[in-house]
């Protein structure tokens, strides 16, 4: 067993490590998650054994204490507290406990936690004179100079009633559309990119040439006061409520967010959280969480402080979305309609709760705008259900070990030589789409995902099993798979024979043989059948036409109405169509003139599939002329049923929301689309008007 005291000390040493790298150097080689892990170690083995917990543990210190940064180091005013932190709603009930307040009794005041860097702005008399960092807690790098070049942050405070000194604490950042523009810039100049905004933001608040630092759209939202001296005048009585202190900040002329709220009770909090979280990736700066605080001043005067946060206050951690990660290796994957996609093999990880070992590099040219060598730190990004993303190199922990990656002349799949389908294009191909064996096996596994024809059992390796053994050699004859087929295909046939029972023979138990079909091909048959049948437009999809998607699919579905009629159009009457255009026509167009193509459709067609699509006239064209969106998770509707409701009855489904739409449909955890249709006064309606408006064309009053 591992000596406690020795765990310890370990646990200090490379929490001071990696302090120094975060608030010294701007470059950290762990994520924030990791860091919050290790501190977390340490908090258990302390309190197992308390003798271990030294007043100068990490525990009960903040920051980083003796970093030479070259600036001047000037003690605070009032000591700048750190925050505990809370990573479910069980931490924030027992956080609620311990301050002695039951969770419906108190009044929090609740605010986006931006990862950015703490700044403590002095201002006497009404003028900025000091600007310092956090440093530890206790004494901070004066940047004065720099944070005098912060765009948006008032030199002089606002209007009359101004205190005599007063510490204004707060958080710079950068913008996330700036920092992507600055890693765009540096790559372009042959230099490495940034990790994340934060550290760009840190080291550019920390440029000995102040003229640097303002070259680079640096931003700022105050959200706190520290030393407030008032002088002869009467204190303004809106700073006894948290929420107060936002409304004299902005009074003044600073920035505050605009997401604050008073609330009350775990289920406000929780409802808060939720909606904070779906916002996470519209705002304009970067947040890993929110912050809690009593609302009450009398009351955080009355609950103090620790030795190093303050005890009527919180931080709440979203799961992490981004970690670190090696960057293993970087190869590729040819795609159905024959791009061929860089991707990166990772050391496997958790993040946003699910293990990750492989993430998309788009194209060679993404490879070499994010910087990555194989054998690389990198940042990954994993947001909900998003793809996950390498965002970046951890430059910082670069050994020299690391390699350029090339990207292959030629398709690993068949050995054709790849090529740009027109020149410019960022994308290698690989064309030799009749007879590349991945191209092949991946467009047929595409048919039976519930974006096409949605049929089960048909997934990637039943798509290479059926290939491999010979039953298909393209997606032609896929309808005219027989169960004496599968019976060349060991994915789908018994192994062994299947041994009944006597009273399973009683009871009518037919025993198996080796070589019978087993129960996923005789569910592959049935499900073939069924997908005969589903509308045009998924069959349209199925076809695997390069920019044909669901919204284009649907679109040509409705406008001709049968396969035939799509396929004879010419390319100004597909483009024609709405939600078609020049571009998605060409496409279409080249497709049916390629004549293995045509036989696709002409197989499919012989074998039964469904071919053109007939208008049900018991469905009431309730929406017709509307356009409408729908965002959130609808009870009874999955995100394809609702535009499907939407289109059978008339209406125009669509992705976005503009001046045009004449309904938004919000269901649960709904995003930006619900505050852009509040922005532009777009009629909203939550799922029980929607239906009344599909059954009755009912317009809310």
């Amino acid at each position: 067993m591992t000596d406690p005291r020795a765990r310890h000390q370990d646990l200090v040493q490379q929490i001071e490590q990696h302090r120094a790298a975060y608030y010294g150097d701007d470059a950290p080689t762990i994520s924030d998650a990791e860091y919050d892990s290790l501190e977390r170690d340490l908090r258990a083995l302390e309190a197992e054994y308390p003798e271990l917990a030294e007043p100068d543990s990490p525990t009960q210190t903040v920051g980083s204490a003796g970093v030479a940064t070259g600036f001047a180091s000037v003690k605070h005013r009032e000591r700048m507290m750190s925050l505990d932190n809370a990573f479910s709603l069980e931490d924030v009930a027992a956080w609620l406990a311990r301050v002695g307040k039951e969770a419906g009794d108190v009044e929090l005041v609740c605010e986006p936690k931006i990862d950015g860097l703490s700044i403590s702005l002095t201002y006497v008399d009404g003028e900025l004179t000091q600007g310092l960092t956090r440093g530890d807690g206790t004494q901070g790098e004066d940047v004065t100079a720099n944070v005098r070049t912060i765009k948006g942050l008032p030199h002089r405070l606002d209007g009359e009633h101004v205190p005599a000194v007063v510490e204004i604490r707060g958080e710079v950042y950068l913008p996330i559309r700036d920092f992507e523009a600055l890693n765009e810039a540096l790559l372009a100049d042959g230099k490495a990119p940034y990790a994340n905004p934060r550290n760009t933001a840190a080291g550019s608040l920390r440029q000995k040439d102040s003229k640097v630092t303002a070259s680079r759209p640096l931003a700022v939202t105050a959200y706190a006061l520290g030393v407030l001296d008032w002088g002869d005048q009467e204190p303004d009585p809106r700073l006894e409520q948290q929420a107060g202190i936002y409304q004299v900040l902005s009074d003044w002329g600073l920035p505050v967010t605009e997401h604050a709220k008073v609330l009350r009770g775990i289920g406000d909090i929780e409802a808060y959280l939720l909606e904070l979280e779906s916002k996470r990736h519209s705002m304009v700066h970067e947040i890993d969480g929110a912050v809690l605080k009593v609302n009450d001043r009398a009351v955080q005067r009355e609950l103090g402080f620790t030795s190093r946060a303050p005890r009527w206050a919180i931080a709440y951690k979203f799961p992490p979305e981004e970690v670190h990660t090696t960057l293993e290796d970087i190869r590729v994957d040819v795609g159905r309609t024959g791009r061929v996609t860089p991707y990166g093999v990772m050391t496997p990880i958790t993040v946003a709760g699910s293990t990750v070992t492989y993430a998309t590099l788009h194209n060679a040219h993404e490879v070499k705008r994010k910087g990555v060598l194989i054998g690389d730190t990198v940042v990954l990004r994993k947001a909900g259900d998003v793809i996950p993303e390498i965002v970046g190199p951890v430059v910082a922990a670069r050994t020299g070990a690391e390699r350029e990656w090339t990207m292959p002349a030629e398709c690993p799949s068949c050995g054709t030589t790849l090529a740009e389908q027109k020149e410019g294009d960022k994308d290698l191909r690989c064309p030799n789409s009749e007879f590349c064996p991945a191209q092949i096996t991946d467009r047929i596994a595409f048919i039976g995902s519930r974006g096409a024809l949605d049929v089960e059992v048909l997934g990637e390796k039943a798509a290479v099993a059926l290939v491999e053994s010979g039953v298909l050699a393209n997606e032609a004859g896929l309808f005219d798979v027989t169960e004496q087929d599968l019976r060349r295909v060991p994915m789908f046939v018994y192994e062994v024979d299947e041994k009944v029972t006597k009273k399973q023979a009683d009871a009518g138990v037919v025993g198996r043989q080796a070589g019978d079909v087993a129960e996923n091909g005789r569910k592959l048959i049935a499900n073939l059948a069924s997908a005969r049948e589903q509308p045009l437009w998924r069959v349209v999809v199925s076809l695997s036409i390069r920019h044909v998607g669901p919204t284009a699919s649907r679109a040509l579905a409705a406008a001709f109405g049968t396969m035939d009629g799509i396929r004879e159009a010419s390319s100004d009457e597909l483009a024609a169509v709405e939600g078609v255009g020049p571009t998605i026509a060409q496409s279409v167009r080249e497709w049916f003139d390629v004549p293995w193509h045509a036989d696709i459709v002409d197989r499919w067609a012989a074998a039964g599939v469904r071919m053109a699509d007939e208008r049900d006239e018991s469905i009431p064209q309730t929406l017709e002329g509307l356009t409408i969106v729908a965002t959130g998770s609808l009870e009874g509707f999955t995100r394809d049923s609702v535009k499907e409701a939407i289109i059978t009855h008339g209406g125009k489904a669509s992705s976005s929301v503009s001046k045009a739409t004449d309904y938004v449909v919000v269901g649960a955890n709904a995003g930006s689309k619900a505050d852009k249709a509040e922005q532009l006064g777009v009629p909203i309606l939550d799922e029980a008007g929607f239906v009344r408006l599909l059954e009755h064309g009912e317009r809310p009053g």
